[in-house]
C-alpha cells in the first residue's frame, strides 16, 4: 500500500553550527557580447574556462545561460570578502577576454529581451521552468545574497526578523536596476519586481522557536507546494545547511568595491543586534514592511521611511545615516569601517548605481554604451 503523502513531506535538515558574524556572499553577473551589449549565452564557456583557475568559493551556472554566479568561501570581515571577490572578477575578466566577451554588474540588463533568452541545462532550472513557464526566462535578473553566520537556529530567526527593518536601506543602497527592455521604468530597483511575481516571494513567517519554524515547514512541505528551503524565495531566508541567515533583496552592484561594502554594512548591523540587542523584533513590524520595502524600489535613498515602533515618517536616507552613526564602533573593530564610509558618502550626496546609469544614459543616450562602461567599472577601469 502507498504511504500517505504527509509521510513523504521532507523534514527540515538540521541548523548547522557557524562562527557568529562570519560572512558569505554571493554575486549573480550578466554576460554581454562586445558588439551591441546585449546578453550572450556563453555560461558553458566560462565555467570550462573558469575550471582551470584555483579561486576561493564557487563559480556556477544560474537560471538562463547568459547568467554566472560567483560565491566566496566563508569570510569573517569585509575586506577578505573583498579580497576573494576580487580574485574571482580577474579570473572572471581574463577568462571573458578570450571569449570575446564581457562581464557586467546591475540588477538587470538595461535592454535584453526575456524571450530570447535560454533557460540553462540542469535538472532543477527546467522543473523551475516548468512550474513557471515565462517567469523563469524573466528572472534574467541579478542579485547580491550576503549570508551572515549565526551559532543557533533560534538565534538565527531573532537575526533574521531583526534585520528585516533594514530591507529598505539595503534596497536602496544595492540599487542598480532602473531599466528593463530598454525602459526606464522609474524605480530604482526594478528587479525586485520580477521576484515578487513568484508566489513563495515576500517575506518569512513571524517566529522566534525555530521548533515552531520547523512545523510550519512540515505543514507547507505537506502540501507538496515547496520540497525544500529553495523554494523560499524570501527577501531573507534561513540556510540551515550553512548555519546562516541569507539577505536576498540586493541587486548585484556595478563593483566588487561596493559588494564588499554592502557585507561589511550587514556584519557591522548584525553585531550591534547582538551586543547591544537595540530592540525586540514583533509581529507588528510587519505592517509597514511592503510600504517600506516598495517606496525603496520605487524611489531608492529619496525613499520615505515609516519607523516601525513608532509609525513616525522620516527620509530613508535620514535613517540610513542615522544607523550608521549607531553602528559605526562595530564597523570600525570589524573592519567594515572604510565601506560604510563610502557609503555614508554616497547616502549624503544621494547617489548609488541607479543614479550612475541614469546619468551615464542620459549623457550617451544609448543603453548599449551604458552596459560597456559598466563592463568597465566592473573591470576596476572605470
Amino acid at each position: 500500500m502507498d504511504r500517505p503523502a504527509s509521510d513523504l513531506a521532507p523534514a527540515l535538515e538540521p541548523f548547522s553550527q557557524s562562527a557568529a558574524l562570519s560572512l558569505g556572499v554571493e554575486l549573480e553577473l550578466q554576460l554581454v557580447n562586445t558588439h551591441h551589449y546585449d546578453l550572450a549565452p556563453y555560461s558553458d564557456e566560462m565555467l570550462r574556462l573558469m575550471a582551470r583557475h584555483q579561486l576561493p568559493g564557487s563559480v556556477v551556472p544560474e537560471m538562463t545561460s547568459s547568467m554566472i554566479e560567483i560565491s566566496t568561501g566563508v569570510c569573517h570581515s569585509a575586506s577578505e570578502v573583498l579580497g576573494e571577490l576580487s580574485q574571482i572578477r580577474d579570473a572572471l575578466v581574463q577568462c571573458a577576454d578570450k571569449l570575446n566577451i564581457a562581464v557586467v554588474g546591475g540588477g538587470t540588463h538595461p535592454f535584453q529581451q526575456w524571450h530570447e533568452q535560454r533557460i540553462y541545462d540542469k535538472p532543477r532550472f527546467r522543473q523551475l521552468s516548468d512550474l513557471y513557464g515565462y517567469l523563469s526566462k524573466q528572472f534574467t535578473i541579478f542579485g547580491q545574497h550576503v549570508h551572515i553566520g549565526c551559532p543557533t537556529a533560534d538565534e538565527a530567526l531573532l537575526m533574521l526578523h531583526r534585520m528585516s527593518r533594514y530591507i529598505p536601506h539595503f534596497i536602496a543602497l544595492s540599487a542598480s536596476s532602473p531599466y528593463v527592455q530598454a525602459q526606464d521604468t522609474q524605480f530604482d530597483s526594478a528587479r525586485l519586481n520580477s521576484v515578487f511575481a513568484f508566489p513563495m516571494s515576500g517575506r518569512a513567517p513571524f517566529t522566534l522557536s525555530w521548533d515552531h519554524f520547523g512545523e510550519f515547514f512540515s505543514k507547507t512541505t505537506r502540501t507538496g507546494v515547496v520540497k525544500s528551503m529553495k523554494d523560499f524565495y524570501w527577501d531573507i531566508r534561513p540556510k540551515p545547511e550553512y548555519g546562516t541567515i541569507e539577505i536576498r533583496v540586493f541587486d548585484t552592484p556595478l563593483t566588487v568595491e561596493r559588494a564588499a561594502a554592502l557585507a561589511g554594512f550587514v556584519q557591522a548591523l548584525a553585531s550591534w543586534f547582538l551586543h547591544e540587542q537595540p530592540f525586540m523584533p514583533q509581529e507588528d513590524d510587519y505592517m509597514v514592511y511592503t510600504y517600506n520595502r516598495f517606496q525603496a524600489c520605487r524611489f531608492g535613498l529619496d525613499a520615505v521611511y515609516v519607523e516601525p515602533s513608532t509609525g513616525a515618517h522620516m527620509p530613508l536616507r535620514e535613517h540610513i545615516l542615522q544607523t550608521f552613526r549607531q553602528i559605526g564602533e562595530h564597523a570600525r573593530r570589524l573592519g567594515a569601517g572604510p565601506g560604510v564610509q563610502m557609503l555614508g558618502e554616497d547616502v549624503e550626496l544621494g547617489s548609488n548605481d541607479a543614479r550612475w546609469l541614469r546619468l551615464k544614459q542620459r549623457r550617451e543616450r544609448l543603453l548599449a554604451e551604458v552596459v560597456r562602461q559598466g563592463a568597465l567599472r566592473f573591470r576596476g577601469q572605470s
